[in-house]
């Protein structure tokens, strides 16, 4: 299963809101791995597609600087991993600063599955009033701790 975290855009309301959602998988993505500036730009993250080609040659020409031959080109492997990563993270905070709204998030094993599960779920604000309501808590028959102890924790009933 996975987690896909649901954007809402701003100013949408019902319907509008559930066609325009967008659906970002947290997980791994082996595409922005392989292609970082490629896919950040894809996502539309101009000035994180900028700083990753810039940090990518700027390691490898300090990899080469140094005399390391193959493991300064290795370097730039940093922010392939990087982007692969935490790529979908980027682009939940990039929606935020657009003025996206996060509804919530669903599991589901197909991003197919993730938008029923969307259309046809509770809002996150009514299922977290449902969870508000407060569990009874057990009595607890723990005695009140007398005297010093020696270590972290008194043993109950001794002095």
């Amino acid at each position: 299963m996975a987690i896909y975290v649901v954007m809402e855009p701003p100013g949408a309301a019902g319907s509008e809101a559930e066609t325009r959602a967008v659906f970002v998988r947290d997980a791994f993505s082996a595409i922005a791995f392989l292609l970082p500036p490629l896919w950040l730009l894809w996502h539309r993250l101009w000035i994180e597609a900028a700083i990753a080609l810039i940090a990518a040659v700027a390691l490898s020409a300090l990899g080469e600087m140094a005399g390391l031959g193959f493991t300064g080109g290795a370097l730039s492997l940093l922010v392939s991993v990087y982007v692969g990563l935490e790529g979908p993270a980027l682009r939940i905070a990039a929606l935020t600063r657009r003025g996206w709204r996060q509804w919530g998030v669903v599991e589901a094993s197909g991003r197919d599955e993730a938008e029923i599960r969307y259309i046809t779920g509770t809002a996150p604000e009514q299922a977290a009033r449902v969870a508000a309501v407060p569990a009874p808590q057990p009595q607890l028959g723990r005695p009140a701790a007398s005297g010093p102890a020696l270590g972290l924790f008194s043993y109950p009933g001794k002095p």
